[in-house]
């Protein structure tokens, strides 16, 4: 199946996730995520503010500041298909940008280069368990992490894993794929896969 038939049927299937299961699943994903240790250790984390039926992630970042993390998130550049990460200290150094997402303001937060974030967590829609994931389609993430070296995690509904993601040569997976019951240990899935 290709990746943008997996992508609408799946992004069908959130859109029918009822608002209790929604609020209910983000909440556990989130209580697996903070037993993480490069959660627990990191000191600057990154991650994507949640849009729509994505992983409720405002909730995650709150619980990061109360912890002292440093919270970055990133700013993308349409024209160049780059993205950067600006740390923000309160919901308010966010603008509305395009398709209704919301990024850093630069004008009134810090660029962080990518050496300074300990774990990245990264968005898609769809996922299996030995980490690759569909995004959105811009590439902006795999083009990021081809120079970053820390912890990635993603965070999926169980209803966004599948068997088998079809993959490019350039795509990169993550390290571990948390949804509302269960961690899954990616790098040792693709070990396994491997051996």
């Amino acid at each position: 199946m290709d990746k943008k038939l997996l992508r609408t049927q799946v992004r069908h299937s959130l859109q029918k996730m009822d608002a209790e299961q929604y609020e209910l699943s983000s909440l556990n994903i989130k209580k697996l995520l903070f037993r993480e240790p490069s959660i627990i250790k990191g000191k600057t984390i990154a991650i994507t503010i949640s849009n729509k039926q994505e992983v409720d992630t405002k909730k995650i970042i709150e619980s990061l500041w109360q912890l002292k993390k440093k919270v970055v998130v990133p700013k993308c550049n349409s024209k160049d298909r780059s993205m950067k990460f600006y740390e923000i200290e309160h919901f308010n150094q966010l603008e509305n940008v395009y398709m209704d997402l919301q990024e850093p303001n630069p004008e009134c937060t810090q660029l962080v280069h990518p050496e300074e974030i300990d774990c990245i967590i990264v968005p898609g829609i769809v996922f299996d368990k030995k980490g690759y994931r569909i995004g959105y389609g811009g590439g902006y993430y795999d083009r990021y992490l081809s120079r970053f070296d820390g912890m990635l995690i993603s965070l999926a509904f169980n209803l966004q894993v599948i068997d088998d993601v079809p993959k490019e040569s350039f795509d990169i997976p993550v390290d571990l794929l948390i949804t509302e019951t269960e961690t899954i240990d990616c790098l040792q899935n693709r070990k396994e896969l491997n051996s």
